[in-house]
């Protein structure tokens, strides 16, 4: 972090801190996160790209300031400034893969999978070890993204 902006953050902790009051609700700060944009790709006074690339540096900031805070904090349910606080234990996770019969499908599904995608491609009917001609399935597409990397 450049020193300006380092040293601007510790000047302004408290004021950070005190920032938003118990009024300050999500839906308002998500508006306001969308009016900072929409003045940054409107007013064409900042490059859309330098606005971002200090965007995902204080994001980096606050979201490490938040984990470190959150590892300090009592775990106990309570609401404070509006914001609701509330432990939970972490979840059951299941070895599927311990299971000789679920490894075995597993592997089968991940075959049949790759088979799919391979008569997908394909000009010519493509059939199964059992004789079974092998449909073409339908695609969709995710959606478009940009990737940012710090």
């Amino acid at each position: 972090m450049g020193a300006t902006a380092n040293t601007f953050l510790q000047l302004r902790e408290q004021d950070i801190v005190t920032l938003y009051d118990a009024t300050f609700t999500k839906k308002e700060a998500q508006q306001t996160g969308i009016n900072l944009a929409k003045t940054i790709i409107d007013g064409g006074e900042v490059s859309k790209h330098e606005a971002l690339a200090n965007l995902v540096r204080l994001s980096e900031v606050i979201n490490n300031a938040i984990t470190e805070i959150k590892e300090s904090v009592i775990h106990e349910k309570v609401t404070i400034l509006g914001v609701e606080f509330t432990p939970t234990n972490g979840r059951i996770m299941y070895n599927f893969k311990d299971d000789y019969l679920w490894s075995e499908l597993s592997n089968k599904l991940k075959q049949r999978e790759e088979l799919l995608k391979v008569a997908l491609k394909s000009d010519e009917v493509i059939f199964d070890s059992e004789g079974i001609e092998v449909p073409k399935i339908s695609t969709s597409n995710s959606k478009s993204s940009l990737t940012i990397k710090f």
